[in-house]
């Protein structure tokens, strides 16, 4: 297993995965102490000092021009913990959390937030222990970041909220009885310290990483289960030639043509009818899959520029800039994670949307040529995969209502000092559910496509590389002779998806 090293620096997005996944564990660099000792000073300073410094020795938010009395500094840290842990709806599960107190604990350690060094290694202490703060799901604008899903994450820091570790039930114990259990005492924040740790958009960089990975698998899947397609509906490979592709130069088009050719060089199922009338022109999700799927990847390409810049930045307020001064910033708006998020779920169900044209046109014989009705060897007395297309449909038409873009939408908060928001949360939330429902629409299309390749048999067989595909989901999906549970098919190939991709690059010398 590996370490990810959290020093301050930026994160990346195969750090946060890995480490979210239990592939990686964490560990707080010998350096950060150091590193984070200039502003701290500076916010001891400010403490003794009769200048007002926002969340230092003021109120929060509306109540920024509310001095607060030395007395009741430390008083006021607790206090912004304890009333922003607000959220509700179902806990995030464990790999966000885990993610979560990773790159909270890598934002203090870049040394911005005037913060003492306990707080991040108690975060990678948590995280190591398998000890995960209970966070509730929903309740974020994306404003100052996800205050409340931070401040819940934060509780179990100073003994409060709850905890859950290994063993224990979704919604935990009471944190301070299982840090007792652990020798491990709460502790008290210092000034500035419980406004660093709420002020984030940490949760947003979560499940924003995890899309673009996922996201990342996807469009490569989506090549292989198009040339699948094009070997089972006998269509032609001639429209992603690479004198075509090249008069309209988009990056993403010219990987998804290079992948097609790739996966169906050589096919002798395709030099069979490469010269007949009917592989004059193929329907647009054949011929236009290399502008569909690579439209899909250059979104992607943005949206991993936008967590790979967001994953390296100090997303606090105030922060500590290097000439010592203490400044007011919007860094924690998550409007470039929630435009990110939001142009990826439209990309995405674009995906999901002409695989299930690919599929639709693989069921019917009107348009299958020569495959029978819904893939069924004995239609009518079986009904093949006529349902796959209703799940498919369903997917499809879901995936439409929430593409919406939430980040056109705005409601003030705070007695209207924090009066336009991102709604960033609600984007990478439901860009979420959109990643699973395209990954399942995928898995449909790879499993009617092997279904017709079958029944291809007596023709030709496939390219070498879709042969070992084939192979591939066989070896796990036999072939559907007599009507079975559909759902199980779906969910073995479902969860194929990403060695199948290994195996299809592994064989063509790589996908893009």
């Amino acid at each position: 297993m590996r370490t990810v090293v959290v020093n301050g620096d930026g994160l990346t997005v195969e750090d946060v995965v890995d480490v979210a996944s239990g592939e990686a564990d964490a560990e707080l660099a010998p350096s950060v102490p150091a590193t984070m000792e200039r502003s701290r000073a500076v916010v001891a300073a400010a403490i003794e000092g009769d200048a007002p410094v926002y969340g230092v020795n003021t109120g929060f938010g509306a109540l920024a021009d509310t001095r607060v009395g030395e007395k009741d500094l430390a008083r006021l840290q607790g206090a912004i913990v304890r009333s922003h842990a607000a959220a509700t709806g179902e806990p995030l599960d464990d790999a966000t959390v885990r993610a979560l107190l990773l790159l909270r604990a890598r934002t203090l350690a870049a040394g911005y937030s005037g913060v003492r060094p306990q707080l991040p290694a108690r975060l990678i202490e948590l995280l190591n222990l398998g000890l995960l703060p209970v966070v509730p799901g929903k309740g974020s604008v994306g404003a100052s970041g996800d205050l409340a899903q931070l401040a819940h994450l934060a509780q179990p820091l100073i003994g409060e909220g709850r905890l859950r570790g290994p063993g224990d039930p979704p919604r935990g114990r009471p944190a301070a009885e299982v840090l007792a259990e652990h020798g491990i005492a709460p502790l008290e924040l210092a000034p500035k310290e419980g406004l660093s740790l709420v002020n984030g958009t940490e949760p947003m960089q979560a499940l924003l990483a995890f899309s673009v990975r996922d996201a990342q698998m996807l469009v490569a899947a989506a090549d292989v289960a198009c040339a699948l397609s094009v070997e089972a509906l006998l269509g032609t490979d001639r429209p992603y030639d690479e004198r075509v592709q090249m008069i309209r130069p988009h990056p993403g088009q010219l990987a998804s043509a290079a992948n097609l050719r790739a996966l169906l060089a050589g096919s002798p199922l395709l030099a069979s009818h490469r010269h007949s009338r009917h592989a004059v022109q193929d329907a647009y999700c054949l011929r236009c899959a290399p502008q569909v799927h690579g439209a899909v990847r250059d979104v992607l390409a943005h949206a991993r520029r936008v967590i790979d810049i967001e994953l390296g930045s100090v997303v606090d307020n105030p922060v500590v800039v290097p000439d010592g001064e203490v400044m007011t910033t919007g860094n924690f708006h998550g409007e470039p994670l929630a435009f990110a998020a939001d142009m990826l779920a439209m990309a995405l169900a674009e995906l999901a949307s002409i695989s299930e044209r690919r599929l639709d046109r693989m069921l019917d014989p009107a348009f299958s040529r020569g495959l029978p009705p819904f893939l069924a060897p004995d239609a009518g007395t079986n009904s093949g995969f006529m349902l796959a297309q209703y799940t498919a449909a369903s997917l499809v038409s879901e995936n439409k209502v929430l593409a919406h873009p939430a980040s056109v939408d705005t409601i003030p908060t705070s007695g209207k000092q924090e009066d336009h928001v991102s709604m960033g949360w609600t984007a990478v939330r439901k860009l979420r559910e959109v990643v699973a429902n395209v990954r399942t629409c995928l898995a449909v299309e790879v499993c009617c496509a092997a279904q017709g390749i079958d029944l291809r048999a007596q023709v030709a067989a496939p390219s070498e590389a879709l042969r070992a595909v084939h192979a591939a989901v066989r070896a796990w999906v036999p072939m559907m002779d007599v009507d079975r549970e559909v759902a199980e098919q779906i969910t073995s190939i479902d969860g194929l998806l990403p060695s199948l991709v290994e195996v299809a690059g592994a064989r063509c010398g790589g996908l893009r």
